[in-house]
């Protein structure tokens, strides 16, 4: 029997679901079960009868479940998940920490890693934490051609949120990522309003609730889920067409996971994100209020920084995601809003002198809002108590409009040549590289920002893009939903989501290649021996009927 070792318990129910599906079998042992349910795993376990166990890590750690696992013969131990046991990680779980005491007494059983989110650094921590230092490595691309990835200034979050998915993905599944639990509930509610179908998902909500949203999710089609981070690594639907963010991710690797859930199945999804200077100023302040050590701290606003140059880059974004991870790409990905519609940039030299002018003569007190009033020779409450009115910065900045604006201080705040006091509310602060621009005249080029709320609907016309989904209509179209329908009914007798019948993909190649025995059913990809013996008549009674 293989012993896999799985963070969430969402994601082990799907898991065990698929694989028994298609002939494995699988089970899992954690806290949703009851004692005679435990009972019966145990059973199985000692019978020989299983070919997977799936628990969680806290469970293995437990004394009762440590010692029934040691009397079994294990075949392997999976670690899934592991940049779980990075300190440094995104997703630490200290009870990954105690998987080597586990290999210290199944010395003769291999032990396998696997995680799709780790850096170099996290890689190498991996290997030292799980005693794999002597091991070989298996690494893939960290590539995911079929996501088209876009990156927006925030404007008017939710009306930009909004037309996204009414021009890309009108009816179909994704996921939405905020900053905070009162965001989930008020967006989700607001989508609603504007007849899309969303629910809301954090961990404040009662378990019941939140198990019920993510169930529906997985189930019915054209759900868009609005969430926190809670909303993570437990979800494999496979037809998630886009996930989009309102805010900025705290580092490349969260924002690389959270994007993954589009698009397994393989069809064109898309990864979209609106962000602004505030989220920044809000993430930062988080992470140098948290509990962690300085190193922590300080590794924390590095991955910050990565994140921030991802957004703000005029190359290709696929290029530089791909970096962060330590892989090569030359650019020209025909798959990013950059390549697809490439930045332009300006010599922002002189802007820069004046927004840093107006920081150290309003006396580096003062956030954004205040010192573009001032460039902009506005007449405030605040300037006139603070003689702001009176500077030889007062009005200096007339040349931009308040986005414009908004644009330079965000984006030399991301290349470090303006600092953001914490400690403060979000006043800016001169450092170094601040009076090389003031003295020394070092040039400033900055990237362009587009018109504000312009959406425009993804285009893929280039050779190199993404392949564009088949277009069904006519009779195939009637095929195809009659095959949807079926697979539904299958998976509600089951309480299955509709993927583990079937994805979608394989029901096109069915309307496709309308086989019309089991040995033309079994050529389907998809279609296992398990799933043949236990569908193809139902599906074939109705590619015949057509």
């Amino acid at each position: 029997m293989g012993l896999v070792i799985s963070p969430l318990i969402a994601l082990m129910q799907d898991q065990v679901d698929a694989l028994v599906q298609n002939g494995v079998a699988a089970a899992f042992y954690n806290s949703t079960l009851d004692s005679r349910q435990k009972n019966e795993i145990r059973r199985q376990a000692q019978q020989g009868e299983l070919d997977l166990l799936y628990v969680a890590p806290e469970t293995l750690n437990s004394p009762g479940f440590r010692d029934f696992i040691e009397d079994l013969p294990l075949a392997l131990i999976a670690v899934d998940e592991a940049h779980c046991v990075s300190q440094w990680g995104h997703d630490f779980r200290p009870e990954y920490l105690q998987i080597t005491h586990l290999r210290d007494h199944f010395s003769s059983a291999p032990l396998l890693a696997l995680t799709a989110t780790a850096d170099p650094q996290t890689q190498k921590e991996i290997r030292e934490r799980l005693g794999l230092t002597q091991e070989p490595v298996f690494s893939s691309s960290f590539d995911r051609p079929n996501i088209r990835y876009q990156i927006t200034v925030k404007d008017a979050g939710r009306e930009q949120l909004l037309d996204f998915i009414r021009a890309n993905h009108s009816g179909q599944a994704g996921i939405v990522y905020v900053l905070s639990r009162t965001n989930t509930e008020e967006i989700a509610a607001w989508l609603s309003q504007k007849g899309v179908t969303a629910l809301p998902y954090h961990a404040g909500l009662e378990p019941d609730l939140r198990r019920k949203h993510q169930a529906r999710f997985l189930r019915e089609d054209g759900m868009v889920m609005v969430a926190t981070i809670a909303f993570g690594m437990g979800i494999d639907k496979p037809n998630v067409r886009f996930v989009a963010h309102l805010g900025i991710p705290k580092s490349v690797e969260a924002y690389y996971q959270e994007t993954g859930r589009a698009g397994r199945d393989g069809e064109p999804a898309s990864a979209w994100m609106a962000y602004s200077l505030d989220d920044v100023v809000k993430l930062r302040r988080m992470i140098e209020g948290g509990e962690g050590a300085e190193a922590f701290k300080r590794l924390g606003g590095q991955k910050l920084n990565a994140m921030l140059g991802l957004c703000e880059t005029v190359n290709c974004r696929r290029q530089s995601l791909l970096s962060y991870f330590g892989e090569d790409h030359n650019g020209n990905c025909a798959g990013c809003d950059n390549c697809l519609q490439p930045p332009k940039t300006w010599d922002a030299t002189i802007a820069a002198q004046k927004a840093l002018s107006a920081v150290y003569r309003t006396g580096q007190r003062f956030g954004a809002g205040h010192v573009i009033d001032v460039l902009l020779g506005k007449e405030t409450e605040k300037g006139i108590q603070n003689s702001h009115n009176k500077l030889s910065v007062f009005g200096v900045g007339k040349e931009l409009e308040k986005r414009q604006w908004d644009s330079v201080f965000r984006q030399l705040v991301a290349a470090d040549y303006l600092e953001v006091d914490l400690e403060g509310y979000g006043t800016f602060k001169l450092n170094p590289k601040s009076w090389a621009v003031l003295k020394e005249g070092q040039k400033v080029w900055l990237r362009e920002d587009p018109p504000a709320r312009k959406i425009e609907k993804t285009s893929r016309r280039d050779k190199s893009t993404p392949r564009e989904p088949v277009v069904l209509d006519g009779q195939e179209a009637t095929l195809f939903e009659a095959l949807r329908s079926l697979r539904a009914q299958l998976a509600n007798e089951q309480n299955l989501p509709a993927y583990v019948v079937f994805h979608d993909s394989a029901l096109r190649e069915m309307v496709a290649q309308r086989p019309k025995t089991l040995t033309e059913f079994a050529r389907i990809p998809g279609v296992g021996e398990t799933k043949l013996k236990r569908y193809g008549e139902a599906f074939l009674e109705v590619l015949r009927r057509a």
